[in-house]
């Protein structure tokens, strides 16, 4: 199959569109439709733009020499364990395989640019799957930066800046996310944007586990798992739980609330998870597992009918904001296209398709981002014979 027919069907895909809904846009029929994706038939020039602006895409995408990465497809549904058909979980295949296929035109574009290498894949040891994770959560925070205690706070440009991208859109809502580790490219993560923030990150930190347990596999993650969860399940739910909250940590937030209070309320616990960029109901679990709190105790909640809003109102607790962006794209992304089009790589209508905005938008968020960057660099101007250390200057 030519490179102009594997676009053409991920795009498609990507768009959520069938194949009837496409041949009736076109005026043919859905056989005749059909023979154009096997390539039997000849796509019309006049067709191939109607069927860029009916999937959202751009022709310069669609006529790329190279083949989209279409090996993210099969793996993924070599793994899925759900019987029958699944347009959603097609739809978000292909809206990845497309992400995939643009970052690498950006890094062709952008020649020399040096991806970060991943941390390798840890060694298999003989303790049980949970306490590994356990081990291996530890071990990541350290070489993170973040220690015992501290909260993860752009989990997202943390793992953008090891070399695993993370890219976030719209999905079925029964899917969390997806994750698949592509040769020549890396491990790329795909979230999905409907769910709330908390959610977002127990599924980015949870895909992170399989990157370390079992990257050379893909796999789906469903807002439901599955009831007899396989050992890499496991392993991913253990490492999100003890990376995200971590136990010294949390341990010492908890007893400092007490020594201060003398007890600990559910919105205590509820500024707790706030803290730590988790649920209400991630953080009682965990305060459950650690012994700190009675057993049973986030089933007594949900039995109650509270709703965490109105505990948030009742312990005038504010809704925290986004510590990730929430754009498409990782920040290194958003740096290549930048770059491309202000080198005049690209055009002004290809970095708009590219980032996914209009064209105004485009240029307003390259603007903006580019204000940021000039904000954050500071210049310090000192001669060869200047200390580089601060001292107070002589008083008269």
């Amino acid at each position: 199959m030519n490179a102009l027919i594997q676009r053409l069907i991920s795009a498609r895909k990507a768009a959520g569109i069938s194949q009837a809904v496409a041949a009736e846009r076109l005026s043919i029929s859905r056989p005749t439709f059909i023979a154009i994706e096997k390539g039997t038939r000849d796509v019309k020039p006049e067709e191939l733009m109607t069927l860029a602006k009916l999937y959202n895409t751009s022709l310069n995408r669609l006529m790329r020499q190279n083949a989209p990465p279409t090996q993210v497809a099969p793996h993924l549904r070599a793994v899925v364990e759900r019987e029958g058909e699944d347009a959603g979980l097609d739809c978000a295949i292909a809206k990845l395989t497309e992400f995939v296929d643009d970052y690498m035109f950006l890094l062709d574009k952008v020649q020399g640019h040096a991806m970060p290498t991943p941390p390798p894949q840890p060694a298999r040891s003989p303790l049980p799957v949970e306490r590994f994770a356990e081990r291996q959560a530890i071990e990541q925070r350290h070489r993170l930066g973040f220690g015992d205690r501290e909260p993860i706070g752009s989990l997202r440009k943390t793992l953008d800046e090891i070399g695993v991208h993370v890219f976030i859109d719209g999905l079925d809502s029964k899917l969390a996310g997806l994750y698949a580790y592509i040769e020549n490219f890396g491990y790329c993560i795909l979230v999905n944007r409907r769910h709330p923030q908390a959610r977002r990150r127990w599924t980015i930190a949870h895909e992170y586990g399989h990157f370390l347990f079992d990257r050379d596999r893909r796999g789906v993650d469903y807002a439901e798992p599955m009831q007899r969860k396989p050992e890499n399940e496991r392993f991913a739910d253990a490492f999100a739980m003890h990376f995200l909250m971590p136990s010294e940590g949390v341990q010492r937030r908890f007893h400092d609330t007490y020594q201060q209070k003398g007890d600990v309320s559910v919105g205590d616990v509820l500024r707790i998870a706030d803290y730590y960029g988790v649920s209400l109901m991630a953080m009682v679990l965990r305060l459950e597992s650690l012994g700190l709190i009675r057993r049973n105790s986030w089933d007594a909640i949900k039995a109650s009918g509270a709703k965490v809003r109105d505990i948030r109102a009742e312990s005038g607790i504010e809704e925290i904001g986004d510590q990730d962006s929430v754009e498409i794209f990782p920040d290194r992304y958003l740096m290549l296209a930048i770059e491309a089009w202000s080198s005049e790589k690209i055009t002004t209508s290809q970095f708009a398709k590219l980032m996914r905005k209009s064209i105004v938008e485009a240029r307003e968020f390259a603007y903006t981002r580019s204000q940021q960057e000039d904000d954050n660099q500071s210049i310090i101007e000192f001669s060869l014979g200047d200390s580089l250390l601060h001292r107070e200057q002589p008083t008269a």
